[in-house]
């Protein structure tokens, strides 16, 4: 049965995921016309190519190719398999698709299948299927604001909030399995106090330059989905230990400076991920690594 479970839920991830990169460019350019609007600063190339999403005189919100504007059929728009079928080009103009949507099908696909494989096994009530069911929505915003951010270095407004709504929801639904018990609610309030109030004073102490304030409203809805200190504390330890791995090699090669700008919203949702589906193996892990080396 899990592995019937599996197959559908991961073919669910690849619609899910086809369907967040479709809004991953929706966003983009409902933000240049913002940026425009505002006179901010803003690619005008990018805006005239992403100018085919404009719906306003449409009836209805259809798929696209960036290049040409050609309105896609269904059979353009099967997840991953429109993408092989054309080798990765329009099936119209025959320009090239990219790797950047076939990528976040694969992701949030992947991301279900694990999902679905790691939790579905401990499921035992209506209440945990619920929370299951809501963790995949979040992950299809998590999807959103990874390729978001490391993209264009933003996390919108709009998605982050979503997220905080779907995980407050988890979070009050957890407080109710834990018959909202003190130690359950002080636990949810160290983990808002660590990550969201740890990134909220490095933007104040630094107005800005180290962090966004994008990052820190994710933190809320990060810190809400995790919904335990020590899973918080996971979180901003492994976002920094995989951030540091990866710039390490790139700074000792002088392919990026010091003084590089670099997507922190990924590193936090890897490790949010890792938390969520491995965090109390990992806490076990640790309990017993020191019971054998102190006792």
């Amino acid at each position: 049965m899990l592995r019937v479970y599996l197959t559908v839920l991961i073919y669910v991830g690849l619609i899910l995921g086809s369907f967040a990169g479709a809004q991953v460019w929706r966003l983009r350019y409902k933000q240049l016309l913002d940026d425009k609007k505002y006179d901010e600063d803003y690619d005008k190339s990018e805006l005239k190519r992403l100018s085919v999403l404009n719906t306003k005189k449409e009836k209805h919100d259809r798929s696209k190719c960036l290049h040409c504007g050609h309105v896609l059929a269904w059979y353009d728009l099967l997840p991953l398999f429109s993408w092989l079928s054309t080798g990765g080009k329009c099936r119209y103009c025959r320009k090239p698709i990219g790797w950047f949507e076939p990528v976040i099908e694969l992701a949030t696909a992947f991301l279900f299948g694990l999902s679905t494989f790691v939790l579905l096994p401990g499921l035992d009530s209506g209440l945990s299927v619920a929370m299951l069911v809501l963790w995949l929505v979040a992950c299809v915003l998590l999807v959103i604001l990874f390729a978001y951010d490391f993209k264009w270095y933003l996390l919108p407004d709009s998605i982050n909030f979503g997220l905080i709504g779907v995980a407050v929801v988890i979070a009050a639904l957890k407080l109710f399995d834990q018959q909202f018990s003190a130690q359950a609610i002080v636990s949810l309030l160290g983990a808002l106090i660590i990550l969201p109030g740890l990134y909220w004073l490095l933007y104040a102490i630094s107005k800005g330059l180290w962090i966004g304030f994008g990052d820190v409203k994710l933190c809320i809805g990060l810190a809400l989905l995790l919904g335990r200190w020590e899973l918080a504390f996971m979180t901003l330890f492994l976002a920094n230990f995989i951030g540091t791995l990866l710039v390490l090699p790139f700074l000792a090669s002088g392919k990026l400076s010091g003084k590089a700008h670099i997507p922190f919203g990924p590193l936090l949702i890897i490790a949010t991920i890792i938390a969520v589906l491995f965090g109390d193996h990992i806490l076990r892990w640790f309990e017993a690594a020191s019971l054998a080396i102190f006792v």
